[in-house]
């Protein structure tokens, strides 16, 4: 249901805009969503129509939902903000805390300081609090939007929440092993090794599209629960219900593999890889504990790493988190926020 339209004051862009509130992401549609998405600065698949409609489905259900669109004058959509209610005047950015790794305001490439400009003249008399979890250090979210909210008479908070280790990938992977340092280069090479000549047969397998990796997904699962204390928990069965959903359809426009490292007997280590542009990002992890000391994660991790540089991709992101393990692969770490706005105390 569309309420009726507010047109916040015109103070800093050159064209009127208007912000229109809806209660559903059907109200704009996948075709719509999609088209802002495509011609946004952060094109990762957390934004995309997909896992937006997947976790709304999943963790907002019977939660009020506020969509806020930005048109312009010409009727262009611009931008969006799904917002969910978590408490008595309290919203989260639809996509949550735990599940997306970066998440941000969804406008098109130069629009997004006018759209927050006109989001939050819109709600400047509101006593709310919005809340924006993981957001990238360089987007306007973060550089600008402090300041934009004081001029409306507002508060904004953006401190660092967590880091996402990147590699930049170079054109070999005979050139990504050379550019490690030295031990880690060492220790990698070691275990590759190890693991080769003590599991000859074991192998890498690729789930690519919907029918297999739905075939397969309860293996990774399996991998997933077993791995580590805490992961049964959070894996739980609202949580495998949006797995299941959203790697499948993500899976179904190319935005989603599987990768197992294989054995005779059975797999022994798996990853959820998401794909955007030139970036491959390392979703989810899983493996067999009692195979842990021939490093079964590692040795997969190399061999997606190899696939992604002999398939051209530029950057292998390891997603929110600073595990050590991910920084024997040479990454820079890149900072995510936390963004909090609500009205002056």
């Amino acid at each position: 249901m569309t309420q009726n339209p507010s047109t916040p004051p015109a103070h800093r862009t050159s064209e009127p805009v208007k912000i229109e509130i809806d209660d559903s992401l059907e109200a704009v549609g996948p075709d719509a969503w999609d088209a802002v998405h495509a011609g946004s600065r952060l094109r990762a698949p957390f934004l995309a129509w997909t896992w937006q409609r997947e976790w709304v489905g999943v963790f907002a259900e019977g939660r009020r939902l506020e969509l806020r669109r930005v048109v312009d004058a010409a009727g262009r959509l611009v931008a969006l903000l799904p917002l969910v209610e978590i408490g008595p005047q309290r919203f989260m950015l639809a996509g949550g805390a735990d599940v997306s790794d970066y998440l941000d305001l969804l406008a098109l490439r130069g629009e997004e300081t006018d759209a927050w400009a006109a989001l939050l003249e819109a709600r400047a008399a509101s006593r709310a609090v919005w809340e924006l979890h993981a957001v990238p250090a360089a987007s306007p979210t973060v550089t600008a939007l402090p300041g934009l909210a004081a001029a409306a008479g507002l508060v904004a908070h953006a401190p660092v929440e967590e880091r996402c280790p990147v590699v930049a990938l170079p054109e070999s992977w005979d050139a990504f092993l050379a550019a490690l340092p030295k031990k880690h280069r060492h220790e990698l090479t070691r275990k590759l090794r190890r693991f080769e000549r003590e599991i000859p047969d074991g192998r890498i397998a690729w789930e690519t599209t919907p029918a297999g990796i739905d075939t397969r997904l309860e293996h990774f699962l399996a991998l997933h629960r077993a791995s580590r204390a805490g992961k049964a928990k959070f894996m739980d069965a609202r949580m495998e219900r949006f797995f299941r959903r959203v790697i499948v359809a993500l899976a179904a426009r190319g935005a989603a593999r599987l990768a197992f490292l294989d054995v005779a007997e059975r797999p022994i280590a798996a990853f959820v890889m998401l794909e955007w542009e030139d970036t491959v990002g390392l979703y989810n992890s899983g493996f067999a504990p009692e195979r842990a000391a021939l490093s079964p994660g590692l040795v997969l991790l190399a061999g997606v790493v190899r696939d992604a540089i002999e398939r051209g991709r530029r950057r292998f992101d390891f997603l929110r988190g600073e595990e050590r393990y991910k920084y024997e692969f040479g990454p820079s770490a890149e900072e995510v926020h936390a963004v909090t706005i609500e009205a002056r105390a």
